[in-house]
């Protein structure tokens, strides 16, 4: 099944995000497309990213080593990547995603693998294929949180920074 999930503005802050109704964590595909707002605002802040990120994770907040990892995909100016996962941000375009900005996602061949657990592949307008985002619900408050996402790989460099384009 392929989900779209729209926001009308993305998060710059923990409260901005909290505000946001999809801030419920109640379905999964929604705590799946926070995550790409959550990370689009690490350019401007480190700190409110790995805040958003926290509340999107739970109990289970970010350890020093994946803060490092977030902090080297973001080095050398590839603060598109995070952009390339909202509709139509493509090479061609420097990531400009269309507005509003929509995450789109499938359920994973994979999903049901495991009791608890939800897998969605996010579509990237720099890649030839999704990237996957897992959930795990915690069955005390029915929320989906983050349990792990392999976004931050490498994509297409924008046109503009292509010297063979």
């Amino acid at each position: 099944m392929e989900y779209r999930v729209t926001f009308n503005k993305l998060p710059r802050s923990l409260a901005e995000l909290k505000a946001m109704p999809e801030a419920s964590l109640r379905k999964p595909e929604e705590t799946a497309a926070l995550t790409v707002a959550a990370l689009s605002a690490y350019p401007s802040s480190r700190d409110e990213c790995y805040a958003m990120l926290d509340y999107l994770r739970g109990p289970r907040p970010l350890s020093q080593m994946e803060k490092q990892f977030i902090r080297d995909r973001f080095m050398d100016g590839k603060d598109y990547i995070p952009r390339s996962y909202f509709a139509g941000a493509t090479p061609d375009n420097d990531y400009s995603p269309a507005l509003p900005y929509t995450v789109v996602l499938k359920e994973s061949a994979s999903q049901f693998a495991e009791s608890g657990y939800r897998k969605f592949d996010v579509f990237c307008g720099g890649a030839d294929s999704p990237r996957p985002v897992t959930l795990r619900l915690k069955p005390s408050t029915g929320e989906w949180f983050l349990w792990e996402q392999n976004l931050l790989v490498g994509i297409k460099i924008p046109k503009s920074s292509d010297p063979w384009a």
